[in-house]
């Protein structure tokens, strides 16, 4: 990179870190080669000790520890010690039947259609700011012994995959999966800042606070979930970096780990799934990408790499409200300007409003102040940006969302395949629906009051009274507020031949299918 292109993205990443002085902050970090090109940071690491993110400060990287999960499994199939086709009940009996034919690799690529841990506690009225020990969620996912699709047929992002792997490690290794990351990865490669930290509540040296907005100041963000392979790591810029090298240097896992983590495979369908080994892989603007976000309360991060270039994009947040995934899109977009190889694109008109798909999936659709059009799906918000395709794609990792205008309407795309004709309606009041209704892979009930609220009698917790919203006869918005957003369970009603309700047929962002059925 020429001195002068240089200068131009530090003063462009400067632009973008200025609204970020006085609150919780922003870490960036731009590589190339073995050279770490940008280190800039902004903002306060704590609010209440003003004290600043310098370059030592950690943060919790949330699911980009996904891939140093993966990497694990790789190094440990290298060595002979297992076999990614393995069924992953070989190594971890005591699962539902599903663990019999779901393997270590359909869990890597987001394929086996387990059921989100997370969702399945939420569904049960706990929240991410409860304290939830690790043989609870181990309970909870004992317990679901349905799936979301059969395994290999599509592609849903789900933390059990990775929960689950973690623990395949630590049966493997028969070390604590902290302590084989520390000494099989994060030593070898002089990674000395980052660790994996099954207890939120462990200190670790240098941490930032993790912050929500909240009115016209900040909050700390509450977080209680014990951590595993999903997304137990807290790491810095310098030390992603040098994960990055190594990764480009193929360092680790017989010098062929970097192939094995990015190859795509395809769904039973024969349709390509673009996620891979804990990093998904896109082709974006005629490059290859290779990328994973992280989310976690008062976290987020964005992980990108531009292997063709060897050029890689860490943005890294303790601010809750900011978007770090489009932060590392214009860092970049800044660092890759001057490449004639980037393809311009057109953008997609963007229908606003309340939409429904053949499936009764809802979405919401609008420009936000800026203009940039957006989309929320089971009341997570994101931001679409046009591709060369034609359409407008979701700039948030783990999911599959693209719009096309066609025929007057317009259809969702989704994963292996998966098309969908939208259709606009009008919310209204929730259904005077009045009951107790119990799902058997929660062991929860969910109550209807009959006056558009409902509430949760869970096996951890109860929860509500909550919102309902309609979306005619037999679909509603179920709402739950919660701490990292508002989510909301998208509910088909099964009816008898009386017209009587008696199933809920609910689905969330990661877990589909839930049947409630009047008792």
């Amino acid at each position: 990179m020429r001195d002068l292109d240089m200068l131009r993205l530090e003063r462009r990443v400067g632009l973008l870190l200025v609204p970020h002085d006085e609150g919780p902050g922003v870490a960036v970090g731009v590589a190339r080669d073995a050279e770490l090109l940008l280190r800039r940071q902004s903002g306060m690491a704590s609010i209440e000790l003003r004290q600043p993110i310098t370059a030592q400060t950690c943060f919790r990287i949330a699911s980009v520890s996904k891939q140093f999960t993966c990497a694990a499994i790789l190094i440990l199939a290298a060595e002979g010690m297992l076999s990614v086709r393995d069924p992953v009940g070989r190594y971890l009996p005591g699962l539902p039947g599903w663990a019999g034919h779901i393997t270590l690799d359909q869990l890597m690529r987001n394929t086996a259609g387990l059921r989100d841990m997370l969702e399945l506690l939420r569904a049960g009225g706990v929240d991410l700011s409860h304290s939830v020990p690790a043989a609870q969620i181990d309970r909870a996912i004992a317990r679901s012994e349905g799936v979301n699709f059969p395994a290999g047929a599509r592609f849903l992002y789900s933390n059990t995959n990775f929960w689950l792997l973690g623990q395949v490690i630590e049966r493997v290794s028969r070390m604590a999966l902290a302590d084989f990351l520390q000494d099989r990865i994060f030593r070898p490669l002089g990674m000395t800042r980052t660790c994996h930290t099954p207890d939120v509540m462990t200190p670790v040296e240098g941490l930032a606070t993790g912050y929500m907005p909240s009115g016209d100041g900040f909050v700390r963000a509450g977080h209680g979930f014990a951590l595993g392979g999903e997304g137990g790591m807290v790491s810095g810029v310098e030390d992603l970096a040098l994960w990055a090298r190594a990764l480009s240097l193929n360092l680790l896992g017989g010098g062929v780990l970097e192939p094995q983590m990015e190859v795509l495979a395809p769904f039973t369908n024969g349709t390509m799934n673009s996620y891979a080994r804990g990093v998904e892989v896109d082709d974006w603007r005629g490059l290859k990408l290779v990328s994973h976000g992280g989310l976690w309360p008062g976290f987020k991060t964005a992980f990108m790499r531009v292997p063709a270039r060897r050029l890689t994009v860490i943005v890294i947040t303790n601010h809750g409200g900011l978007d770090a995934g489009a932060m590392g899109m214009a860092v970049l977009e800044a660092a890759l300007e001057a490449e004639p190889v980037l393809h311009p694109v057109a953008a997609l008109p963007l229908p606003s409003g309340c939409h429904v798909t053949e499936e009764g999936v809802s979405l919401d659709l609008w420009l936000d102040e800026a203009g940039r059009p957006m989309a929320r799906q089971h009341g997570v918000a994101f931001a679409l940006g046009p591709r060369q395709d034609g359409r407008l794609h979701a700039l948030r990792g783990g999911f599959r969302f693209a719009l096309e205008a066609r025929d007057g309407g317009h259809v969702l795309h989704g994963d292996a395949g998966h098309s969908s004709r939208l259709r606009r309606v009008e919310p209204g009041p929730g259904p005077d629906l009045a009951g107790r209704f119990h799902c058997a892979d929660l062991d929860t009930a969910w109550h209807l009051a009959g006056d558009g609220t409902w509430r949760i009698d869970g096996p951890l917790a109860k929860a509500g009274p909550f919102r309902i919203e309609g979306l005619g006869q037999d679909l509603a918005r179920f709402h739950m507020p919660g701490r990292l957003y508002d989510p909301w369970w998208d509910v088909r009603f099964e009816r008898d031949d009386a017209g009587e309700v008696t199933t809920l047929v609910a689905s969330g962002a990661r877990a589909w299918g839930f049947r409630f059925e009047r008792v």
